[in-house]
């Protein structure tokens, strides 16, 4: 299947490691020009240089932490300056400290917002009067399991995840109002993955990832990979169609009916 991809210039955040870079990836296998940020300059570099192996289309790289919502705004600014603005933009961040509830405190929840609510809703701000004038918008927000169904020990995930979705379901009516239907929303929400960050959680639980398996009807975890191309088909030129849905990549982990 074509996906319409060819040209159009993505950008993804938190995109040198794990889901993000995977993500970005495919992307850039589908013939998109892809920016990446990140907060590490190494892992940035190696990302940049991966992309950049692996397509011979246009790769970019910020340095961006996404918290700083000014330097969010510079790197959209930037990618337009260069590209003719962003088309595709996956709203991705690392995931916030585990832990129970009665763990944090108010500073703590604050900081599990800025870095994964109030990051995704300054990263489509900024994007979307590109994607109006250009007459195609995909926006992506790479959320978790967390935001259909409580994590037992995420409380913050579990807090800010279902947040995102909130925000999303808000900006497709607000489009559809709008009549820009050129522009879509979707949440994509990630299972168990098989990311750095997940590995390193799983040597910390009696069981490891073994253990994280047991309630996934399919029996593993999922790939980086496998969430990217569900991405990818939601950024997709067939998938205009598809807006305001929550996408669940977990294997059948999540329970609900909807």
């Amino acid at each position: 299947m074509d996906l319409g991809l060819r040209g159009r210039v993505a950008m993804v955040a938190a995109g040198t490691s794990g889901i993000g870079l995977a993500i970005a990836r495919r992307l850039a296998a589908e013939g998109a020009v892809v920016s990446v940020c990140g907060r590490s300059p190494d892992r940035l570099r190696e990302a940049v240089a991966l992309l950049e192996k692996e397509t011979d289309g246009p790769v970019h790289g910020a340095a961006v932490d996404v918290t700083d919502h000014a330097a969010i705004e510079s790197w959209v600014g930037e990618v337009a300056d260069r590209f003719g603005g962003p088309q595709v933009v996956v709203a991705n961040a690392g995931s916030p400290s585990e832990g129970g509830a009665d763990r944090f405190g108010v500073p703590d929840y604050r900081t599990a917002l800025e870095l994964n609510l109030l990051s995704a809703v300054t990263l489509s701000r900024a994007a979307l009067p590109h994607m109006r004038a250009a007459g195609y918008g995909r926006v992506l927000f790479v959320t978790s399991l967390a935001a259909k169904q409580p994590i037992p020990g995420l409380a913050l995930s579990n807090t800010v995840r279902p947040a995102v979705v909130g925000y999303a379901k808000s900006l497709v009516h607000e489009l559809s109002a709008a009549r820009e239907g050129s522009v879509t929303v979707n949440v994509i929400a990630p299972g168990m993955t098989r990311t750095p960050t997940l590995r390193a959680w799983a040597e910390q639980l009696d069981g490891g990832e073994a253990g994280l398996c047991a309630d996934i009807p399919i029996g593993r975890l999922a790939e980086p990979e496998e969430v990217a191309a569900a991405a990818a088909f939601l950024a997709s030129a067939p998938a205009g169609s598809i807006t305001g849905t929550v996408l669940p990549v977990d294997g059948g982990a999540t329970r609900g009916l909807l």
